[in-house]
């Protein structure tokens, strides 16, 4: 697909503030939509949406195409009469700002839209139960699943809880029957469990229209939603239980390998993702109809798909299961471009970013340039302290040495520091050379250090990016603030307070509003 030459904000919508425990679908989405608006700014890219499970990721979700109920906003189900508004006063301890607590946050709203979508069904308006019962058969062939899996699942997870299991895992403590998705066994747990998984369904028809009239404002507003795609699924989630054919799984579901990248920048070690590997012969043979599924799911909620770890198509790292580390792996080649080929065929041209980062081959590069995706440029991995020694140093994710402009610039990614963060990081040589390049003169180091301090170096950056050739230019909000390594949103192969950061009511400044506006328009960025 032919991009057009455009800008926009790296902002998933937990951070959005406000609202309590977490950034919702409510109003702070509204004003940020309209403060993009204000920006001139086209686009607005979000992380993965789903019900985020262990470690809080959204690339960890408990499926690939439902959405994240924690979204959901509480007023909005009120205003609707789908509420009760005195049902949704949080306690004390779930606060409007500051970083999210996701076991607080989870341990209050879980129950909360429970008892909201119990409201809904027995006093929702007859219209509102029609619609409900339409999106329910429309996307049956995946809520049915994901509803009758998070149906056990919570059961099983109390249950081990209780008994103190080193495991819920469906596959490793769910009775056989109910892991091997028998039909008898499915069949009786759905009637002994009906209400629990009408329950699940009404709440993702509360997720579904909620977004829908977020992404409809945003488009009204000439602003597209650029969604991500996680190459690959959780091993705890409806798509792997479910579709365990499609996964190389052994006879009681457990991964005889699994993913995970290399030894790179940003762990010595790689990273061990621990996401079962697909069984890419079943799938060919069945026409890749899973993920044709799942993009057509994606596209529904947005615009745009950013597809992560891209070069997994062409080889992905295959880790033994049991291992410690990600070291001991090899490559083995993915579906390449036969599965795209596919997509297209069904789908037709699908506006696809591709995340390229990380060890790229010419075999990789061949197969983004031959289906015509975009790859990404990040301005922080231009730089480092070794290479910048090397006389004639010069590096592809450098502007002016990006080798063409159908790729996506950015400052950095969710997986980085924040820009702040990382230029008060720098090393005495790495910081003076990054400050003569951005701003094309001699620049001593405490002169530099002055410029970070102040934020004019971070900005030189985010201006550099929005002149560069890349046709889409995309910056985190955190950047735009200026936040430091406290706003920083995931690092990798660590858990604990990642995802959390969240934005203040007042962070979306008229001021930053009116550069973004000025400089968009200066390098044609606002078409």
């Amino acid at each position: 697909m032919n991009f057009i030459r455009q800008s926009g904000i790296l902002l998933h919508p937990t951070s959005l503030p406000g609202t309590p425990g977490i950034g919702t679908l409510g109003e702070y989405a509204y004003k940020f939509v309209d403060w993009l608006f204000e920006s001139h700014q086209k686009l607005w890219q979000l992380l993965p949406l789903g019900p985020t499970g262990y470690g809080d990721s959204p690339y960890a979700s408990f499926s690939t195409f439902a959405g994240n109920p924690l979204l959901i906003d509480l007023e909005l189900l009120c205003q609707k009469g789908w509420a009760d508004k005195k049902d949704i006063i949080p306690p004390s301890y779930i606060k409007n700002d500051g970083n999210v607590d996701f076991g607080s946050v989870v341990w209050w709203k879980t129950p909360l839209l429970n008892k909201c979508a119990e409201y809904f069904l027995k006093n929702a308006a007859s219209d509102d139960l029609m619609l409900y019962k339409n999106f329910c058969k429309e996307k049956a062939s995946w809520l049915d699943k994901y509803a009758l899996f998070m149906s056990i699942k919570n059961e099983y997870d109390k249950k081990a809880a209780e008994e103190h299991a080193p495991s819920s895992m469906w596959n490793l403590y769910w009775p056989k029957e109910l892991a091997a998705c028998e039909k008898t066994a499915l069949t009786e747990w759905k009637k002994t469990h009906k209400n629990e998984i009408e329950i699940i369904k009404t709440i993702q028809f509360f997720f579904d229209v909620q977004w829908n009239e977020l992404k409809s404002y945003a488009n009204e507003k000439e602003i597209k939603i650029i969604g991500d795609i996680p190459i690959f699924v959780a091993p705890d989630s409806a798509d792997v239980w479910a579709n365990q054919s499609c996964f190389k799984l052994d006879k009681n579901g457990i991964p005889q390998a699994v993913a995970g990248v290399p030894p790179d920048y940003f762990c010595e070690d790689g990273q061990l993702w621990g996401n079962p590997l697909y069984d890419w012969d079943a799938m060919k043979k069945s026409g890749y109809s899973w993920w044709i599924d799942r993009i057509r799911r994606v596209l529904e909620l947005t615009d745009i798909l950013r597809i992560d770890h891209f070069r997994g198509f062409e080889a992905y790292w295959s880790v033994p299961y049991g291992e410690k580390t990600a070291k001991n792996g090899q490559w083995i080649k993915g579906p390449g471009l036969d599965l795209f080929k596919t997509i297209s065929k069904k789908l037709g041209d699908i506006p696809v970013i591709a995340e390229d980062l990380g060890v790229i081959t010419e075999e990789v590069k061949k197969l983004r340039e031959d289906c015509k995706f975009p790859g990404m440029k990040v301005l922080q991995f231009a730089f480092s302290s070794e290479q910048i020694k090397n006389e004639g140093y010069t590096n592809y994710f450098l502007p002016h040495e990006f080798d063409t402009n159908e790729c996506v610039v950015y400052t950095g990614t969710h997986d980085n520091d924040t820009l702040q963060g990382w230029l008060e990081k720098c090393d005495e040589n790495l910081l003076t050379y990054v400050a003569q390049y951005f701003c094309a003169e001699k620049i001593d180091y405490e002169k530099a250090k002055k410029m970070v301090s102040s934020g004019i170096l971070r900005k030189k950056m985010i201006t550099s990016a929005l002149a560069s050739s890349a046709v889409l230019a995309v910056i985190p909000m955190q950047d735009i603030i200026g936040i430091d390594n406290q706003g920083r949103m995931n690092t990798p192969s660590t858990s604990g307070s990642n995802w959390s950061w969240r934005m203040k009511k007042n962070d979306l400044k008229k001021t930053a509003a009116d550069y973004l506006a000025f400089t968009s328009e200066l390098y044609g960025r606002n078409l």
